[in-house]
Formats: C-alpha cells, sequence, structure tokens
C-alpha cells in the first residue's frame, strides 16, 4: 500500500484492527463522506496521532481497510477439472463480494470526486483476482483442459463487471445458478473450452 515516510508506522495487530473495524463500521453508517478521523480514533480508542502515524488520510485509511477483506478467504480448491475449479473460485469470489458490496456503495459518489481514492482503490482493493486466476487456468493448461492459457486479465474483467452488475444494478442473488450460468455460458465460450 503506498503511504507516506512518516505513514509507514507499524501498529500492535490488535490496535490496527481495532482501527480497521471502525472504518468499515463507519463506511457503511455514514459514508465516506460524513466519516471523520476523529470519530474513527473515538471508536477504536486510539488517538488520531497514532492513527496519522499509520496512514497518511482517509483515502490510505479506507483503502486499507478494504483491502484487508480482500485477502481474507481460503486458498482456492482444485476440483480437478477446470469447471469445478471455475464454480468453486467464483463461488468463492461471489461471497467476497458480497461482504464488498456494502462498502462499495458507500464509496461510490465519493470516487468520482476524489480521484486519488478511485486510484488506490483501484489499485488495491479492486484489481483483485488476476494471481488466483491464472493459477486456476495455467493448472488448466498443465492438466489439458486448455491447449494455452488464456488471456486472464480478460476473463478476470468480463467474470468482475458480471458480477458488479448483478450486485449494483440487479439485485439479483449471486447464487449457484447464476455462477452455473457464468462459468458454462459466458466463461466457457470465452476461454474455448469444449468441457
Amino acid at each position: 500500500m503506498p503511504q507516506s515516510p512518516a505513514a509507514q508506522h507499524r501498529l500492535d495487530p490488535a490496535r490496527e484492527q481495532a482501527i480497521l473495524d471502525a472504518i468499515r463500521e463507519l463506511l457503511t453508517e455514514v459514508g465516506y463522506d460524513r466519516m471523520s478521523i476523529d470519530e474513527v480514533a473515538r471508536r477504536a480508542r486510539a488517538s488520531k496521532a497514532t492513527i496519522y502515524r499509520r496512514w497518511a488520510g482517509k483515502p490510505d485509511m479506507v483503502t486499507a481497510a478494504l483491502h484487508g477483506m480482500m485477502r481474507e478467504h481460503p486458498a482456492l480448491a482444485d476440483t480437478g477439472s477446470l469447471r469445478g475449479d471455475l464454480i468453486a473460485g467464483l463461488t468463492l469470489f461471489c461471497r467476497v463480494y458480497e461482504r464488498k458490496h456494502p462498502y462499495v456503495l458507500a464509496l461510490l459518489s465519493a470516487i468520482r470526486a476524489d480521484p486519488s481514492l478511485g486510484r488506490l482503490l483501484h489499485e488495491h482493493v479492486l484489481a483483485t483476482g488476476t494471481a488466483e486466476a491464472e493459477i486456476v487456468l495455467d493448472r488448466a493448461v498443465r492438466r489439458g483442459d486448455l491447449p494455452a492459457a488464456p488471456d486472464t486479465g480478460v476473463v478476470v474483467e468480463v467474470c468482475k463487471a458480471m458480477l458488479w452488475h448483478r450486485l449494483l444494478l440487479t439485485g439479483l442473488p449471486l447464487d449457484d445458478a447464476w455462477v452455473a450460468h457464468l462459468v458454462d455460458d459466458i466463461v466457457r465460450p470465452l476461454l474455448g473450452s469444449p468441457w
């Protein structure tokens, strides 16, 4: 995570977690614009000086809080088939995206108003999943499920677009039937896989 030289101070893990939890709570309760560092400090029982020693400002704090959420998931399963791996992986990421949904809603207007926040979130929160997808697709090539590695970035971009469209625009659930539809009707043709 990019930080100013003064913001490189590491906190006690329990103290840092309390601050990150307070940030997440406030984002969903009052939104980014109305969330203050004073209130984060009060809820986390930390001083503002402690917060500013760790993060340069509100965009860095919020990005750190959401970045941590993105990394809190188990390793992707090797099911023995490309289709199985895709369904297992996308099901896992549906749960991650459902957890992120309230925070993304709280940040939509702020991202448009603050380009630095949008850039940080894109680099450290939204631009995730590519490494995991590469593992799944490389494994499929080694197993012979795919003739060659596809453009992973395109596959991830399409899947993310579908996930966010479903969450933000339709409000329909990211259930098992939808994941199977995404894998069978969109990802499979994109990969050129017969399975």
